[in-house]
């Protein structure tokens, strides 16, 4: 075994979780074939312990697993995967498939070099969709099976799993509809029915599903059907075990399945989840189909572990480390940002009739729950479906309400044609709390919230927060739902809340005057080494404000010559450095185009992507701010007027943020890190490009070797710049 397993990592030693007998027979899925009815449930007892004792110490999706232990491996004896597809919905319900398919070593579960916390194709060839986002595995499913019947791959199967809760969705009917349009393919949909996706599933669905599973008229006739059978001894035993009640067919005829049927799609179920032997036939019969057909199968959410079972709220839907004996946390959570979105939320809602909140089937993980308790009618709660959300609140605004739509930032990008084209267009107050924006760590490259900036950055008259600790949060909330003429967005990570970073003073707009949304606050003021020092301002962007503070203090001081030969600043001369965290962002508030005209240099650093972020606005406002100072006659570099530019035609840019790619998994502090968003990142950063810059010229040989992002601003036409590339300058 590697050494690097053995190690210490986060207070642990990470090494793999001891498998049980039975589970260290089964290496590929068709070790499956060869076990026993007897020991298949000695298996699933197996799982259900390897997986408790697994994740109580890394974190992850316990409940929902311990939910799919018998349908997963009913799943593996019944079909033939790789060839045969199966296609898991969001993914978080993938440990037991990865334990059957070779991954047994758990041990850094959703860390980097460690196992993902959702399917990988990297990791092996028995998955297929790596996006944990919900409701899209039915479409995932209708186009693989339609590439395999244009193929001719006639023998394979698709399996699609998904769970109740993201029926909720309407991209899965969607799906539905086409699938029921084409009945040559071999299409098998399993409903996981568990009434759950993170806390109890809404909606109509979920209302018709209960039925199915509580319909009192099948309950009697399976109950008389037993009686009668059983009586007749070991006859009636033999067609009773054929029939197998509710674990078989026999449900088929007693419960109205038109829900599903009149769709076009073939119906069997409902199929007691833990059961395998009632699986396997239902399966195989699904299975024998030439068409699409659904499998309605009823699981128990953190089925097998006490605490699960007994935590109402989500059944352990997903947990951080934990004693796998109680259940309890290792660390008790401290107070973090969701808890001071719960207080404020309800505290507003108390004061202002016209506040209602409104969630995607995530009431609980965003802050809700106390909302929900204390008013239930002021809470909306759409299922997991995004674009309805924004729709239904653009209503709520017209006829008077206020709503605040509480979601993760990645799932907004689900809905950016609604905030574009209902809420923004309407000039609709709504505002919008995105919750877990920027680098969330360890949920891997689909959760991190890193596009919402770029993305509302382009929507007409929004307005977005990114507050820096517990007051500007509250401050800005408070804002939000002010505005009634406009959408409103406040974005905050995941996580505890930094300690109170206080401002020296509010920065001055040098073209007078301050809109609503204009403050930007001074956190750091460095003077420099005399008139001539180079001018630098950092901008911290939301969280990014406590990391941009730390290093501009740092900056305040000398440092060592540069290398000789480099062209650069005279040997230990100290910047002016100014660090500001202006509270709104997206539009670029008037105050900090002044501020960033007037630097040297403009390091921006964000929690989202870079390229149309925060740093690329402030870049093109600055541009037009200073093409607009010149054919005013303002004179460029020459400091005085409304607008003062910085020497020789504008500032440089640094900006520092997320790059436009696919960022993997590990922890939010070593994401940063590696990404220079760190204080010493940008320490390092802003000493790189200041030492090729001198006051009042640029040395273009030095230029020419800086990356494109801290050369200066195109637009400011500089001699220097002469190594720019065409589309670059454009």
């Amino acid at each position: 075994m590697p050494a690097a397993q053995h190690r210490e990592h986060h207070g642990r030693t990470d090494r793999p979780q001891a498998v049980g007998p039975v589970l260290g027979l089964v290496g590929q899925p068709r070790d499956l074939d060869r076990l026993t009815s007897d020991e298949l449930v000695a298996l699933a007892a197996e799982i259900r312990g390897f997986l408790v004792a697994s994740v109580a110490r890394t974190g992850g999706h316990l409940g929902p697993n311990l939910g799919v232990v018998e349908l997963t491996l009913a799943l593996h004896r019944t079909f033939r995967s790789p060839r045969d597809m199966i296609i898991f919905d969001t993914g978080h319900q993938a440990y037991v498939h990865k334990l059957v398919t070779g991954r047994q070593d758990f041990s850094r579960l959703r860390e980097r070099g460690g196992l993902s916390g959702y399917p990988s194709r990297a990791e092996s060839v028995h998955d297929v969709v790596e996006n944990s986002h919900a409701s899209t595995s039915l479409s995932w499913a209708d186009g693989v099976a339609r590439a395999h019947r244009l193929r001719g791959e006639e023998d394979r199967h698709v399996v699609a799993v998904i769970g109740d809760g993201a029926m909720t969705g309407g991209m899965a009917w969607e799906a539905l509809d086409n699938i029921a349009v084409s009945s040559d393919r071999h299409l098998v949909i399993v409903v996981n029915d568990n009434g759950r996706s993170y806390a109890p599933t809404i909606g109509g669905l979920a209302h018709h599903l209960d039925a199915l599973r509580t319909n009192p008229g099948y309950e009697r006739v399976l109950a008389g059907v037993r009686r009668a059978l059983l009586a007749q001894g070991p006859p009636g035993r033999a067609a009773y075990d054929a029939l197998h009640g509710l674990k078989r067919g026999l449900k088929d005829v007693l419960v109205p399945s038109a829900f599903f049927e009149d769709l076009g799609i073939k119906y069997t179920g409902p199929v007691d989840g833990h059961d395998i032997t009632a699986l396997e036939f239902a399966l195989t019969r699904a299975r024998e189909y030439s068409e699409p057909v659904i499998v309605h199968v009823i699981t128990q959410k953190g089925r097998g572990y006490t605490p699960a079972e007994e935590h109402v709220a989500d059944r352990f839907h997903a947990v951080g480390r934990i004693h796998p004996e109680t259940g309890l946390p290792v660390v008790a959570e401290r107070f973090g940002w969701t808890a001071v979105f719960a207080e404020e939320v309800l505290a507003m809602a108390r004061r202002d009739e016209r506040v209602v909140a409104v969630t995607a089937a995530m009431q609980a993980p965003v802050g809700l729950q106390p909302l929900a308790d204390e008013m239930p009618e002021r809470v909306v709660d759409v299922g997991i479906a995004e674009q309805h959300a924004l729709t239904a609140s653009a209503g709520m605004a017209y006829a008077g309400m206020h709503p605040v739509v509480a979601l993760y930032a990645t799932f907004l990008n689900r809905a950016f044609d609604q905030v574009l084209m209902d809420v923004a267009l309407h000039r609709a107050g709504v505002t919008i709390v995105l919750d877990r924006a920027g680098l969330t760590g360890t949920d891997g490259p689909s959760h991190h919230g890193m596009w919402d900036m770029a993305l509302m950055a382009h929507v007409p008259g929004l307005h977005l927060a990114a507050p820096r600790d517990e007051d500007t949060m509250r401050a800005a909330l408070r804002h939000a739902v002010s505005v009634g003429d406009a959408p409103t967005v406040v974005r905050y990570p995941k996580g505890e809340l930094p300690d109170p970073l206080p401002a020296l003073r509010v920065l001055d707009d040098l073209d007078g005057g301050h809109g609503p949304f204009d403050a930007v606050d001074v956190l750091v003021e460095e003077p420099g080494d005399g008139p001539d020092a180079p001018r630098v301002l950092i901008v911290g962007v939301g969280a990014m404000a406590a990391a941009a503070a730390e290093a501009g203090r740092r900056l305040g001081g000398a440092w060592p010559v540069p290398a000789q030969g480099q062209a650069g600043l005279a040997g230990g001369v100290a910047p002016a450095v100014t660090v500001v965290h202006p509270h709104w962002v997206v539009p670029v508030p008037s105050p900090l185009v002044s501020a960033a005209a007037a630097a040297d240099l403009v390091v921006v650093v964000e929690d989202g992507l870079v390229e149309g972020g925060i740093g690329s606005q402030l870049r093109d406002a600055v541009e037009t701010a200073v093409e607009t100072a010149a054919v005013r006659g303002a004179g460029a570099g020459a400091g005085h007027g409304p607008l003062s530019v910085g020497a020789g035609g504008g500032p440089v840019f640094k900006r520092l943020g997320v790059p436009r790619a696919f960022v993997g998994t590990d922890t939010r502090s070593q994401l940063l890190r590696e990404l220079s968003m760190d204080a010493e990142g940008i320490v390092t950063a802003t000493r790189t490009t200041l030492d090729v810059l001198v006051p009042g010229r640029r040395d273009a040989a030095a230029l020419t070797a800086l990356p494109w992002d801290a050369r200066p601003n195109p637009a400011t036409r500089l001699r220097s710049d002469t190594s720019a590339p065409p589309a670059a300058r454009a």
